[in-house]
């Protein structure tokens, strides 16, 4: 026993095993993992991966529960007896092992992975994993590759069925990308393997084996539409009536709103969506709350967050303050419009933690005025933004200011 009243993990009760199986099934197993299979008194695991282990088993056999969300219930209602987890390649890229994770400890976990679909794909194509970048689409909506997508950039994307390879290269051709090395692998390391390679645009209709990994090796046409990595996208790619913070405000705003991983956004009078979009792409982790009355624009919204990859932003249709209720608390709060109405600033105030960012922008004299009553009684930081743009002034060029813009960031403390 430690000195601090814990138990190392090496004496816990591991009871539960997780296993990788992949489709070569029994023959791809150590002496470990076929150990732990033939010792549970329990075995669960998906249709395929319990026929891929039959000739191991001696338990009860669990095929997972539909819905999934109630599987690991059922493994802890067994806790203490031998239990057995199968699943494919690593249990923790993308996989049961990770749900099952939130409720078990570690220490009570013996866990042997497989090669994982990702390592196999890259073994087969002679690609370094580590230059690579993944995804899983499995269940997810194929428009969260679109960020991945840089010239000569490869990318792994995990898929749902023997229909979503097609799916996948229809969107990029969509988004110009059509000329990119396009590879299907079907069934990895099964007896029915396969590569099967073209341009994207090339792929059509085809349909392929369920078990399969999308491999691109990234070819950008003249109008792709590439995510640039910095903040600041071109106003061109959201579609917009007018009410959008414009590109290099939009830089200014992601910078003072300092977004970290994990956290959440609440994006007030979200016009387009940009910001919110922009908060989503700066890392996978990042959620955001988009919170537009007019209807219009928020069908909008969701559009354009498709469009440009990030199709789990949160939309909410309504007037706030009213709009806020029962949101999730956020991390950071940006108004950009609506900020005049009763309620909405101090709403927004109150829900922030203690840490929390605030940044509103102004552009009438009416928000403005708030602003530098805020600052009065808040403190925090107000900044001028005034840009203009070269435009042409008879035969010549001059200078188009565009209308300025106050900002207030605050810290709630």
């Amino acid at each position: 026993m430690a000195s601090n009243g814990l138990r190392s993990p090496a004496a816990m009760e591991k009871w539960l095993a997780v296993v990788g199986i992949g489709e070569d099934g029994v023959a791809g197993l150590g002496q470990e993992a076929r150990g732990l299979i033939a010792g549970a008194a329990h075995v669960f695991g998906g249709a395929r991966h319990l026929a891929l282990a039959q000739s191991l088993i001696r338990g009860a056999v669990h095929p997972w529960p539909a819905p999934f969300d109630t599987a690991a219930r059922a493994v802890l209602e067994l806790r203490g007896q031998a239990v057995c987890v199968l699943a494919s390649g690593d249990p923790f890229l993308y996989g049961v092992g990770a749900t099952l994770s939130r409720h078990v400890p570690p220490g009570e976990m013996r866990v042997v992975p497989a090669p994982s679909a990702f390592s196999l794909a890259a073994a087969r194509l002679g690609w370094a994993l580590q230059d690579v970048g993944t995804v899983s689409l499995h269940g997810r909506p194929i428009t969260l590759i679109l960020p991945l997508l840089h010239p000569g950039r490869r990318v792994l994307a995990l898929t749902s069925d023997g229909q979503a390879p097609a799916a996948i290269a229809a969107l990029l051709t969509e988004a110009g990308f059509g000329a990119s090395d396009f590879h299907v692998l079907e069934a990895l390391g099964g007896a029915e393997e396969a590569v099967r390679a073209s341009r994207a645009d090339a792929v059509g209709d085809a349909v392929f084996h369920p078990l399969n990994v999308v491999a691109v090796m990234v070819i950008a046409g003249e109008a792709a539409r590439i995510l640039p990595r910095a903040p600041g996208l071109d106003d061109g790619l959201f579609a917009h009536d007018g009410q959008i913070t414009r590109r290099e405000v939009r830089a200014l705003t992601l910078s003072a709103l300092q977004p970290r991983r994990g956290e959440l956004l609440w994006d007030i009078g979200a016009g387009a969506g940009s910001v919110a979009i922009e908060w989503m792409l700066a890392d996978p982790s990042l959620r955001a709350v988009a919170i537009e009355e007019n209807e219009t624009r928020a069908a909008r919204i969701r559009e354009n967050a498709a469009r440009l990859g990030v199709p789990g932003l949160r939309i909410v249709t309504g007037a706030a303050p009213a709009a806020l209720d029962g949101l999730p608390q956020p991390d950071a709060v940006f108004i950009g419009g609506g900020g005049t109405d009763a309620g909405v600033v101090p709403g927004a105030i109150e829900a922030l933690p203690h840490g929390g960012r605030m940044v509103a922008n102004a552009v009438t004299l009416a928000m403005e005025t708030l602003l530098l009553d805020l600052h009065r009684r808040h403190g925090g930081e107000l900044t001028r933004i005034a840009l203009a743009r070269a435009a042409p002034l008879g035969g010549m060029t001059g200078w188009r200011p565009a209308m300025p813009v106050t900002q207030w960031r605050w810290v709630k403390p």
